[in-house]
This record gives structure tokens, sequence and C-alpha cells, in this order.
């Protein structure tokens, strides 16, 4: 009789900040209703941006709780991606997961940082608000996507390459379609200023994902 090795990666971790994720889309709900229906409708109808989208702040704690929760799925999906295309560096790094929400997080928090500044200089702040506002609640909403695939990937399909490159880039594709949304809304304004429209584009929508490309690879 031959023997094989089967390397089981313990993942009880991962239950556990699903779990916390779940709780935090439950107070969410049970908190504001109202808000989380109309947050849940975001792919069928804008009509959540005309109720919150304009004079709400970024920082409300409806906000915070689904931008923690988007960090933690959107990292434990990196995570299973590095299970899949590299894992001997999960089996010799035990920080992984924690260094990758470290990154993401730093990531996020810096080119949103960058867009307030650049919305402060050029004394357009109402404007890059409303826009941060519809980036932010499209992905969180997309990390509500990845709290699903997660649950699959670790509980009841295997995550294999193709599995977790075609949600990934399902992800991404849904994500540019936000974006594209978030530019036709304020197309009069883009293309009174197509300039500096291109110089924003390319400074701080195309080249940090290009930085993070090459830093991940």
């Amino acid at each position: 009789m031959e023997y094989s090795e089967n390397h089981i990666v313990a993942t009880d971790w991962a239950t556990y900040l699903l779990l916390a994720c779940f709780i935090l889309f439950a107070l969410s709900k049970y908190f504001y209703p109202k808000r989380f229906h109309e947050f849940s409708l975001l792919p069928i109808t804008n009509q959540y941006f005309f109720v919150h989208g304009k004079n709400d702040e970024l920082n409300h704690p409806f906000n915070l709780m689904l931008f923690v929760a988007q960090i933690v799925c959107v990292s434990i999906f990196i995570y299973l991606m590095f299970q899949v295309y590299d894992p001997s560096e999960v089996e010799t790094n035990e920080w992984l997961f924690v260094q990758i929400c470290s990154g993401y997080s730093f990531f996020i928090l810096i080119k949103f940082s960058f867009e307030k500044i650049v919305g402060n200089i050029f004394s357009i702040d109402a404007l890059i608000n409303n826009y941060l506002y519809q980036k932010l609640s499209y992905r969180n909403f997309l990390g509500i996507l990845f709290f699903i695939g997660n649950l699959l990937f670790l509980y009841a399909v295997p995550p294999t390459a193709l599995a977790l490159l075609l949600f990934g880039g399902g992800a991404l594709a849904l994500n540019g379609i936000a974006l594209l949304y978030s530019y036709k809304k304020n197309g009069k304004l883009i293309f009174t200023n197509f300039f500096y429209f291109i110089l924003y584009l390319c400074a701080l929508e195309i080249a940090p994902y290009i930085i993070l490309y090459k830093a991940f690879v």
C-alpha cells in the first residue's frame, strides 16, 4: 500500500474573521435597515446615492463597518490566491495574512488621502467627496461578494487557479463598470477638464494598481 502526503492548511482563523464580517453586516443591517436595503440594490438602482451620496460623510459608521469587512474579505481572497499560486510562501510565512491585510489597508488609505489632497488643491472637495463616496460604496458591495466567494472556496468548492482567476477577474470587471458609471455621471465636468482628468486617471487610478501588481509579483 502506498501512502501520499496530504498537507492541510488550518483555516480556523479565516472562519473567525468571516464570522466577524458577518457580524458587521448584521450590525449594519440592524442599526441602519433602510440604508442597508438601499445599499443592497446598488446593482439595480442608484437611489442609494441620491439619498445618501450628497451630504453624507465618508466616515459614517455604516460605511466604516462595511469598509472593515471589505478589507478582511479581500485580504482572505488574496491569501487564497497565495495558497494556489505560491503555496511555499503560505507554509513558510505565518504572518502572510497580516502582511496582506496591512498592505491592502495602507494602499487604500494612501490612495484615498492623495485623492482628497487633489480635491483640496483644485478646490473641488465636494465633487471629489461625492466621487469617493460612490467608489467606497461600490467596493463595499464587492466586499460582500468576496465574502460569499470566500465561503464557497473555503468550505464548498476547492479553490483552483482558474476559479480564483475567474472570480477575481469578474470582481475587477465590476469595479471597472462602477468607475465608468461614476465618470459617465460627471461626464460634462470631465469633458470641460479633459486634460486634468487624464492626468488624474493615469496618476491615481492606473499607476497605483500597476505598482501594486509589480509589488505582488
